[in-house]
């Protein structure tokens, strides 16, 4: 029988060693075997549409029109209720999304490939902020983007990658550490960054200037661009530390707007699932707690890599936009998360902690023991579909899930 301190080892080695490098963006049927006709995938653990919450059902509805499958939003709706829609969550298939995560074939995905395990993984691409389709919106101009994105932005990007032969992203986010992002709600400056590394080859593969000068100004324009990047990056990196035996590290967090779940390495795919817990946030002007819904995406992705909520003393200035508190309390919320992790990584490292590593694998069995649940930075949706943004925040991951993987991992060990 492997010892759980040997097996997370192992875990820790995998994710330290891990090349993830940006390589392409494919429309998402080409690319990710399964997602057919009438087939959507959303983030966080399995929900059906019985059980979708308001913004998830507003970015289905969207995206059935978008795909073509239905020609008005009340007749997606109808789509979907008479069961013609197979759902399934976006890690079944190698993906994430932000959000409501809703994954469709047509929608381009960015591919990142992690180089050292030879595995790849996949997710659409930033959209911006405000109303946009994670957050349930999917009005005209939600839609209009979208196209504009699979036309345009998605093949643009696509062969400027190949032109550069791909963007290896560890240095990326080491530099972005060091420049106030903590890659979940603040990711200015990597946003940036990978524009530098992209800019001149978008140049060289343009064919009007006009068109380039257009997707300059989104990428420029979006401060979350790169939280996409981080998402995929994340998948890339977890999925091969995945299925090892004796393992406590979480392998994956994701909500869906009803459901946290959490996956475990020792226990495979097996999903542990508890109500999602509302986030603590600030409002935009005329919002509310009241207009909240429950916290959902498989953004969190990015802190089981040991960034966003983990890595908040990068980014003091994030604690007063997700209502945090000040930059102290941000550094005490990275200390807590040392309390809970199995390692430091050792390329990404945090000035203000006198350049310790980002505290990285969460172990359920601390999470148990102390009974600290990871801190998870996150954006607020309304409740209601086809509204959008109204926040944003933090939330913390419920205990239940934790005590479930531990008592199925000491079941198999």
């Amino acid at each position: 029988m492997v010892s759980i301190e040997k097996a997370n080892r192992e875990a820790l080695e995998r994710i330290f060693a891990a090349e993830p490098v940006l390589v392409d963006v494919r429309p998402a049927g080409e690319v990710i075997e399964g997602l057919d006709e009438h087939v959507l995938l959303h983030a966080g653990p399995p929900v059906s549409w019985g059980q979708m919450c308001g913004p998830m059902r507003g970015a289905v509805a969207g995206v059935v029109v978008l795909e073509g499958w239905a020609s008005s939003l009340e007749e997606a709706d109808d789509l979907a209720a008479t069961g013609n829609i197979a759902f399934h969550p976006n890690h079944h298939f190698g993906a994430v999304g932000p959000m409501t995560g809703i994954t469709s074939r047509s929608q381009p995905v960015m591919i990142v490939e992690n180089r050292k395990f030879g595995n790849r993984a996949f997710c659409t691409l930033n959209e911006g902020l405000g109303k946009v389709i994670r957050f349930g919106g999917n009005d005209k101009e939600v839609l209009d983007r979208l196209r504009w994105i699979r036309f345009t932005l998605g093949p643009a990007i696509s062969d400027a990658l190949e032109n550069c032969g791909g963007i290896a992203l560890k240095g990326i986010i080491a530099r972005g550490l060091s420049m106030g992002d903590e890659m979940h709600q603040r990711n200015i400056a990597c946003s940036s960054l990978i524009l530098r590394e992209m800019a001149p080859a978008l140049v060289r593969t343009s064919r009007e200037t006009e068109c380039l000068a257009s997707i300059l100004e989104f990428i420029g324009g979006n401060d979350q661009f790169f939280l996409n990047v981080i998402m995929v990056m994340g998948k890339a990196v977890m999925d091969p530390v995945n299925s090892i035996e004796g393992s406590s590290i979480v392998t994956a967090m994701a909500r869906n707007g009803t459901e946290f779940g959490i996956q475990v390495s020792g226990t495979g795919d097996t999903w542990f699932t508890s109500p999602v817990e509302m986030p603590d946030g600030l409002y935009f002007p005329g919002f509310s707690e009241v207009d909240a819904n429950p916290d959902m995406g498989d953004s969190t992705i990015v802190e089981t890599i040991g960034l966003g909520g983990f890595a908040m003393a990068a980014a003091p200035a994030v604690a007063g936009f997700v209502g945090a508190g000040s930059s102290t309390d941000a550094l005490n919320h990275t200390r807590r998360m040392y309390e809970i992790t199995a390692g430091k990584n050792p390329e990404w490292t945090l000035p203000a902690l006198d350049f310790q590593g980002t505290p990285t694998g969460i172990d359920i069995c601390k999470v148990v023991e102390t009974g600290i649940v990871p801190v998870i930075n996150t954006g607020i949706a309304h409740k209601e579909a086809g509204i959008g943004q109204v926040g944003a925040g933090i939330v913390r991951a419920p205990m239940e899930c934790f005590t479930q993987a531990l008592e199925a991992l000491a079941a198999k060990t």
